[in-house]
């Protein structure tokens, strides 16, 4: 039971709404703890395998709350009187995407508004990220004294965009609106706002038609593969995730499936 995020369960996708819309879902102490917690409890939940994150209103999520928390080291109330405490407040913060990285189902962000800070570091957290036409996105910091880099941004973005578009980016702290992110695959899609929903859940549903333990090692395998050391690292990877897969009843239905012509009837063991 959230304050400041909803919760919503269709099936096996779960909807997950930042929920402060009069502060375009602005991240606040509250909001904080309680994405966290979301996060941190979805390796256990066997029930949920696609994840939509999304902001009720009209923004995705403006960043930090600077009305209700310190720009740096407040993530969670932390005092500012110490170096130690500030960044325990900040370190609460930047848990989000690890937890987001760490949780076994993939993760859809469904863009509209502003996604900025730290609500642009968990749209590039994601897995996958769609865009309403209305989506600009900034690392916001920058333009407020402190670094761009902040909550893991500098470590996705390039890898999503490049480095030299992420510098552009992270230096300036200039909005990337929806049709240039598009263009550089920062988001595989752009639809208009009133239609990001359904895109969200057609993206979703077409993830769901595989089965579960295929999702969870795809993320798995996709996330150590963008720091493996090697060609070699990547296929011990591959090889041990396809010979585990083969041993579950979902790769035999899989199969039985194709032969059939026919949809497969995925179930976790």
């Amino acid at each position: 039971m959230y304050e400041t995020i909803q919760i919503d369960r269709e099936g096996h996708l779960t909807w997950a709404t930042l929920n402060r819309p009069d502060s375009l879902n602005a991240m606040n102490p509250r909001l904080i703890d309680e994405v966290n917690d979301f996060f941190q409890n979805l390796s256990e939940d066997r029930e949920t395998r696609v994840v939509v994150l999304r902001g009720a209103g009209r923004a995705f999520c403006a960043g930090l709350d600077l009305k209700e928390t310190p720009a740096a080291g407040g993530g969670s109330g932390e005092s500012r009187g110490s170096i130690s405490g500030g960044l325990r407040g900040q370190r609460r913060v930047s848990e989000i995407v690890m937890r987001m990285r760490r949780a076994p189902q993939p993760i859809i962000a469904a863009i509209h508004g502003a996604a900025c800070g730290g609500g642009f570091a968990m749209a590039l957290a994601a897995d996958a990220r769609i865009a309403g036409a209305s989506a600009r996105m900034n690392a916001a910091f920058i333009r407020l004294g402190l670094s761009a880099c902040d909550v893991g941004v500098s470590y996705f973005l390039p890898r999503l965009i490049g480095a030299s578009l992420a510098s552009e980016l992270l230096l300036t702290g200039d909005f990337i609106d929806a049709a240039r992110a598009e263009r550089v695959g920062l988001v595989s899609q752009v639809v208009p706002d009133d239609r990001l929903e359904e895109a969200a859940r057609d993206l979703a549903q077409r993830m769901l038609r595989n089965s579960p333990l295929g999702l969870r090692l795809t993320k798995e395998c996709l996330k150590l593969g963008l720091d493996a050391g090697s060609l070699e690292q990547v296929v011990a990877m591959e090889d041990r995730n396809q010979i585990l897969a083969a041993q579950s009843p979902d790769f035999r239905e899989g199969v039985a499936a194709f032969l059939q012509k026919r949809e497969a009837k995925f179930h976790d063991d």
